[in-house]
């Protein structure tokens, strides 16, 4: 049995306006839905790395042992790209004697690489999150939009009816009031995802942290620079 006041007749009963708002809500909906999905799935990706650059790679008897445990992909494994800057930073300052690099404190240019490289990792990190925080700060608005002009489309309508019972108010008013629903239904998830993934993405950005420190004091007091070169390739010197 239909519902003479529920979803189907606001649809049915509402104007352009009130079915456009209803569909951006709907799309900021499945956004938001599809941004925490991927990014809950990389993070439970990234997590089971972390427990192998935390777990198993300093436990290997040299650095290109360490290296073959992570995944080839850098742009997949922030672990393995800290472990690959890294490593060029102590091998293109070892090789550039002569130029501006081979001026500077090998501790100081390889802590300078092994922050830019985290400042990027973070980036991607926080990529997707905007659209959350978007989603949340805008679907109770762009709801109490649609619900306004709901109101004001069922008055309207009241009006030129002539006919202005309780049982002719209630019906449509009560319609409108659904889009303020539907706003709280887009916002909240978006804000307790949003909360969610940057708390994750703080415990992944201090593992990554503590790892570029003890890969910062290997490099400096430990490091092998020769044998660095036989598991990553030097980038250019303009990089």
């Amino acid at each position: 049995m239909n519902n003479p006041y529920g979803i189907a007749n606001l649809w049915q009963q509402g104007d352009s306006i009130t079915r456009a708002v209803a569909i951006l809500l709907l799309i900021m909906s499945i956004l938001s839905w599809y941004v925490m999905a991927i990014k809950t799935w990389s993070l439970i990706r990234l997590r089971r790395q972390a427990a192998v650059a935390t777990d198993n790679f300093w436990h290997t008897k040299s650095l290109e042992e360490g290296m073959s445990l992570l995944s080839p992909d850098r742009h997949g494994n922030p672990f393995r790209a800290l472990a690959e800057d890294g490593a060029n930073a102590a091998l293109h300052h070892a090789m550039s004697k002569e130029d501006l690099h081979g001026a500077l404190n090998i501790s100081e240019w390889v802590t300078s690489c092994l922050r830019r490289s985290i400042e990027n990792i973070t980036g991607r990190l926080q990529s997707g999150l905007q659209v959350l925080a978007s989603v949340g700060s805008t679907a109770p608005f762009v709801g109490l939009f649609g619900t306004v002009w709901g109101i004001y489309h069922a008055l309207v309508g009241i009006g030129v009816s002539g006919q202005a019972s309780i049982d002719r108010v209630a019906g449509p008013v009560g319609e409108a009031l659904i889009m303020t629903a539907f706003g709280l239904v887009v916002a909240i998830p978006a804000v307790l995802g949003y909360n969610a993934l940057t708390r994750s993405n703080k415990a992944l950005l201090s593992q990554l942290s503590n790892f570029a420190h003890d890969l910062h004091a290997y490099l400096i007091t430990g490091g092998r620079v020769g044998q660095v070169q036989n598991v990553v390739s030097l980038r250019a010197k303009g990089e």
